[in-house]
């Protein structure tokens, strides 16, 4: 269901659950939650990629679970999966979705708790949950408003419409887009240039922005106060400046 993989410094966590197009049920979602816990600790990582496997990433939440959930299972089912993508926005380390085909419902859903998205030219995005009678229950109409805002969010939601790569890649809802045959080894690239950089300083970028958008922004420049102030006197940020002023490549732990 969750297939995971190491590659140097970069972790690669795949969906594979072909006979479902790799929807998100709750073994899934605990399988995903201990290899992300696993990668998490894991000291030689520096980057986690995501991926889906066939012609899905994810193709939403499975619905064969979801249809008979009342009251408090569907509660529980519901908190699993937010929390979980709410644990991975703020987990420490840097992460990249590799969209290759429907991020639909679920999916789609889990793509924005992630840092950076990049879409193969097949990727396609869409919230069909008004149409089932339901509302994207892991965190969707929180956090696309706030990639895209409101007005754009609610139309997507109310009408269910699918939307290719390219158009997500106007709204802002992914960084890039990329030939299909290209995305792995695109993704692998933009993993590479991130894990070479210091790993205290990107854990502070991602803690700082994170933070600060939840708050007002003069609280916000404190919390960014906060973080440079503690760069300095780091081995990284003596090794960091050393080696620019040097003219050499910096040798980060």
């Amino acid at each position: 269901m969750v297939l995971t993989e190491k590659k140097g410094n970069i972790g690669i966590i795949t969906f594979h659950r072909p006979e479902a197009l790799n929807a998100l049920n709750s073994k899934v979602i605990e399988a995903l939650d201990e290899a992300v816990t696993s990668f998490e600790s894991d000291e030689a990582i520096k980057v986690i990629v995501f991926m889906g496997s066939g012609r899905a990433f994810i193709s939403g939440a499975d619905i064969s679970e979801m249809e008979n959930l009342r009251g408090l299972d569907a509660v529980r089912f519901t908190t699993k999966g937010r929390d979980l993508f709410r644990k991975i926005e703020f987990m420490s380390k840097p992460t990249i979705c590799a969209i290759n085909g429907y991020a639909f419902g679920g999916g789609f859903e889990f793509a924005l708790c992630t840092d950076i998205r990049i879409a193969g030219e097949k990727a396609s995005f869409a919230f069909p949950e008004a149409g089932l009678g339901v509302i994207p229950g892991f965190s969707g109409t929180q956090r696309l408003p706030r990639l895209i805002g409101a007005s754009k969010t609610k139309e997507l939601m109310f009408t269910g419409r699918v939307i290719k790569a390219d158009e997500a890649l106007q709204l802002g809802i992914v960084n890039q887009v990329v030939p299909q045959d290209s995305l792995i080894d695109e993704v692998h690239s933009l993993a590479k240039q991130i894990a070479e950089k210091s790993t205290m300083a990107i854990e502070f970028i991602k803690k700082s922005i994170n933070l600060g958008l939840e708050i007002n922004i003069d609280s916000a420049l404190e919390i960014e106060t906060g973080f440079v102030t503690a760069c300095f006197g780091s081995h990284d940020q003596i090794e960091g400046m050393s080696a620019f002023r040097e003219k050499r490549k910096p040798k980060f732990d």
